[in-house]
């Protein structure tokens, strides 16, 4: 997910903000319940005894209502016991039928008050037994509001008038969709996805391509086939588009089909982009690894808002801005979710950092690998003046997406954007590249030889991490993870001087035997604090500064009245 509201001005030039035709639902309707607006945190016992085998999706999409209609058939096999299936579909999409293992069900067998669809099987069914059911539903989806901030659908059109739609589920969930199992372990091992559009519309979606059915009245269907997409990846692109194709060979020796989705009319916009597929997927499968879906395709498509992480059709909504580090930031962003998202899932939303902080740090890694330090330093300090310390990054407990994102809630916001990338890149400097590279490598993939094909989407989270750390660097750094994870306030440095002597002491919640480098003239040292301090002897006269190359994430007092002027020059300018 991209990071931040400041970029939601530019959503106010699209289509999608245009009001909508009298008597459609518009932005925030439908109302959605409280149960449907909850992605992740604690589960109903029926959702985790079972694992999530197949999904066959059907969707018909009728713009001029602003109504879909889908059929799903779901696949399961028990974990443990299990009398009744429970599945999270939105109210707003009312069920018309379902049927489990192709037998049809009363409607005394099934129900949905506030989002959560209850199925009452024939028969309790035994730990390793499988169940399928068939559930039929329609009706008006919720209308995002800000999408993807605020999710659901965005009914738009194209400047000559034509349906240009897209959805977006990664906050209030999959659910909001199709039913699901909405918490990332929810994901289904594979997709069978298929998209009816009306004539003269095309509908990216995830995975393979399987063929493209026209019915006598110009309608067509798109049939793709996924593996093991998380729960918000699933999600409706549908315009006229035009497309960019080519075949990438690969520095694994495999070949990967890159495909662009774009309007039409933006042919020229649309091929400079796409120019950037190329070196930003060999600069991942460089410093990473392998592209985890190139059995599939990397795929872009051009949507009416920001932009989202879908599994191999992500969505770009940048608009084709310029910027001085000489790379779509949306587009490099959302990509190396393929990565940190994608590939390598949380299976706790508290975790969230891990897909945030690892793709935003990726950001000035890569101007590094284009060009050196000078421009991984820039990006850097832009991140650092961002980081606002609310509430801890990492909490230890079953959260929702929610619960993590919304700082009205107690989380982080974004902190597990920028205040994650900084720890990352402070990891970085203290167990030196070998040991970092080698530890982002297996919580990846969950190996260190990954090659095309010897591998497959995994959970994680950052206790995972933290061990994998430990073993790649030969250091139990729990309290490096304690002190920037799961403390909101930053560790400050207290620099004391009497004489020639300096003395340098961090003060933080627990223990932090961080070093730092001092330069004193113009020689730098690197300086053990193993005990949280130290003392130097300084020349006569000596210059000296802290931590001349930013190595370490620490308090500024100087950052902190930056923002708080930022602030206060925010609300002077409001109206």
């Amino acid at each position: 997910m991209i990071s931040s509201p400041l970029w939601l001005a530019a959503l106010l030039l699209t289509p999608a903000s245009l009001p909508g035709p009298t008597g459609l639902p518009q932005k925030g309707e439908p109302p959605l319940t409280a149960q449907t607006q909850i992605s992740g945190g604690p589960r109903p016992s029926e959702q985790t005894a079972v694992t999530f085998d197949h999904a066959d999706l059907s969707i018909e999409v009728r713009p001029k209502q602003r109504r879909i209609e889908g059929s799903a058939i779901l696949s399961f096999t028990a974990r443990a016991p299990l009398a009744s299936l429970v599945i999270d579909l939105d109210r707003n999409l009312p069920v018309a039928a379902v049927a489990v293992d192709g037998e049809p069900l009363p409607k005394r067998a099934w129900s949905n008050p506030d989002g959560q669809l209850r199925i009452a099987l024939a028969r309790p069914l035994a730990a390793g037994e499988k169940v399928s059911a068939r559930i039929d539903y329609a009706g008006t989806p919720h209308v995002a509001a800000n999408a993807p901030w605020n999710d659901g659908m965005v009914w738009s059109t194209t400047p000559d008038g034509r349906p240009w739609i897209a959805s977006t589920t990664e906050g209030y969930g999959c659910d909001l969709l199709w039913p699901c199992l909405d918490f990332p372990a929810g994901e289904p091992r594979s997709v069978d996805l298929h998209i009816i559009v009306p004539a003269g519309l095309k509908a990216p979606a995830n995975g393979r391509l399987i063929g493209v059915e026209t019915f006598p009245d110009g309608r067509t269907r798109w049939n793709w086939q996924a593996r093991q997409p998380n729960t918000y990846a699933i999600a409706l692109a549908i315009g006229p588009f035009e497309e960019v194709t080519a075949i990438y060979q690969s520095r694994y020796g495999n070949k990967i089909p890159l495909h662009y989705w774009h309007l039409p009319g933006k042919a020229e916009q649309a091929r400079a982009l796409f120019a950037e597929f190329a070196p930003t997927l060999d600069f991942f499968e460089e410093v990473i690894g392998p592209y985890p879906f190139a059995d599939e395709k990397l795929g872009v498509v051009e949507t009416p808002h920001m932009g989202m992480e879908h599994q191999t059709i992500n969505a770009y909504g940048n608009n084709y801005a310029k910027a001085p580090e000489g790379f779509d930031w949306l587009f490099q962003h959302e990509l190396s979710h393929e990565w940190f998202a994608n590939q390598m899932t949380a299976a706790n939303w508290d975790d969230y950092w891990l897909h945030e902080g690892f793709a935003q740090y990726m950001q000035p890694l890569y101007g590094q690998w284009r060009e050196g330090d000078g421009r991984y330093l820039v990006m850097l300090e832009t991140q650092r003046n961002r980081i606002t310390n609310v509430a801890p990054v990492v909490r230890d407990k079953l959260l929702s997406e929610e619960e993590v994102y919304e700082p009205s809630r107690g989380g982080a916001g974004t902190d597990i954007y920028f205040k994650g990338a900084w720890t990352l890149h402070t990891l970085r400097w203290l167990i030196g590249d070998r040991a970092f590279f080698a530890a982002t490598r297996r919580l990846v993939y969950g190996r260190r030889d990954p090659q095309p094909g010897n591998f497959a989407p995994r959970y994680t989270s950052t206790r995972e991490f933290e061990a994998i750390v430990k073993e790649e660097s030969g250091r139990d750094l729990g309290w490096f993870f304690d002190a920037y994870l799961r403390r909101a306030a930053l560790p400050e440095l207290v620099e004391t001087r009497s004489g020639d002597r300096l003395r340098l002491e961090w003060k933080s919640g627990g223990p932090f035997p961080m070093p730092v480098e001092v330069k004193v003239g113009d020689r730098i040292e690197r300086v053990n604090m193993d005990a949280g301090a130290a003392e130097l002897t300084l020349p006569p006269g000596a210059h000296v500064a802290i931590d001349p190359m930013a190595r370490v994430l620490r308090r500024s007092i100087a950052v902190e009245r930056f923002q708080a002027w930022q602030a206060t020059q925010a609300r002077l300018a409001r109206p």
